[in-house]
């Protein structure tokens, strides 16, 4: 019994902090929350939304499983999508990912071609330079 009153009379008497200043810590927290966590997540959806209800055929889009294709038919909650010639295949329109950059095997072709010979002439006008400084 006297150990027990001993323990009691040094333990420091509580100290309550009031209601007001708990509510506030508790407000800012969720206002903080809500502006790191919430809107941009609800941001994202609503750009996801829009981008799946605007697709239009022949749009080149990536699914959420790495799918390459191109939109061939649209028609409710379903796309249909050209992955390769003649080979098609039905996605729900929520397992659109992204539009896809449409690349042109011709166009990405003069590309390669007229990289090298950029890449020359930039040589040649560094090399130029370079043998200015010298002399």
């Amino acid at each position: 019994m006297l150990i027990n009153d001993a323990y009691a009379a040094a333990q420091p008497a509580m100290q309550g902090g009031s209601l007001g200043a708990t509510l506030i810590q508790l407000a800012l927290i969720l206002l903080i929350f809500y502006f790191l966590l919430v809107r941009p997540q609800q941001k994202k959806i609503k750009e996801h939304n829009e981008l799946v209800e605007n697709l239009k055929i022949g749009d080149r889009v990536i699914t959420n499983g790495g799918l390459y294709g191109k939109v061939a038919k649209a028609n409710g909650m379903e796309i249909t999508l050209e992955v390769a010639e003649n080979v098609k295949v039905v996605v729900d329109r929520m397992a659109i990912a992204t539009l896809a950059v449409a690349e042109d095997p011709k166009e990405k072709a003069a590309e390669k071609k007229a990289e090298p010979k950029k890449t020359k002439a930039a040589a040649k006008t560094k090399a130029s330079k370079s043998t200015k400084k010298t002399k």
